[in-house]
């Protein structure tokens, strides 16, 4: 039985992923501990409080897709395409930063190939 291959829509899927978390976590940690005035503090602790679910779920998305790149499963690599999409849905604003990864994991998950089910002896 031949190995599948590594996916390569999912594994770029799965870069942009990563890199787009590294910059969300930079810009929104630096949001929340700048040194201004109260406002600008409340301000930042109010737009981190929004963008968070976002961020979470982009941050399962991430890790499913990786579970389905790497271990060559259709299932993770669906949960995470779903996941993305979901994660649009939770902050449309920032829907230009995960939508590539969301049609790329749709696509990588339709082009990979479908396991056998094993057969049951008697």
């Amino acid at each position: 039985m031949k190995k599948q291959k590594i996916s390569k829509l999912l594994l770029i899927s799965f870069i942009l992923g990563v890199l787009y978390l590294i910059y969300s976590a930079g810009y929104w940690t630096n949001a929340v501990t700048t040194d201004g005035e109260k406002a600008e503090q409340i301000g930042g602790a109010i737009a981190t409080a929004l963008i968070a679910p976002h961020l979470v779920v982009t941050a399962f998305a991430v890790l499913f897709n990786a579970l389905g790149l790497f271990m060559r499963n259709r299932g993770f690599a669906l949960a995470g395409a779903i996941l993305y999409t979901v994660a649009i849905l939770l902050f449309p604003l920032y829907f230009m930063f995960v939508t590539l990864e969301a049609i790329l994991s749709y696509i990588g998950f339709a082009k990979m190939k479908k396991t056998p089910k094993p057969k049951e002896t008697e």
